[in-house]
């Protein structure tokens, strides 16, 4: 039982920092994409490539991250099965339903964004669908994160 309650605080305090990581280099890539929509420059993969890559893959570290946290943790997946959906408060609702439930939406939306971005030639386009799409996970992130621990 002591090393299940160490790994699982480990797991906790990785998927809280990491969301610190996710977010400063989604919001560094929605910028860089929007700067680069803005001054009709030329995508490079030294730099825009690079930091909607590294946004791509640290989003989706933390989302399994996250899925281990969500089917090991009692706040997650074992609260929805015991308790069910009418039995929690709003509190361990945003835990085990919302959080989980649009983050996953989020990574897919960052994923669509990356993926639509190879499709196209010209830097205008994929600096635009970056910035769409990252910029809606960014904007699902930040409606989910449970601030009122996120502090504590």
């Amino acid at each position: 039982m002591q090393e299940y309650e160490l790994a699982y605080g480990w797991f906790l305090t990785l998927h809280s920092y990491l969301a610190y990581f996710v977010l400063a280099i989604l919001i560094l890539a929605v910028v860089n994409a929007i700067h680069g929509l803005i001054s009709n420059k030329m995508f490079t993969p030294e730099r825009d490539f690079r930091i909607s890559l590294f946004a791509l893959i640290l989003s989706h570290l933390m989302l399994l991250v996250g899925l281990v946290l969500y089917f090991t943790s009692s706040s997650g997946f074992h609260a929805v099965k015991t308790l069910g959906m009418g039995g929690m408060n709003a509190a361990s609702r945003l835990l085990a339903v919302e959080h989980p439930f649009i983050n996953i939406l989020a990574i897919i939306l960052i994923t669509i964004g990356w993926s639509r971005h190879k499709k196209f030639i010209e830097g205008n386009k994929k600096f635009q669908s970056i910035a769409i799409f990252y910029g809606l996970g960014l904007i699902f992130f930040l409606s989910r994160i449970p601030w009122g621990q996120w502090f504590n």
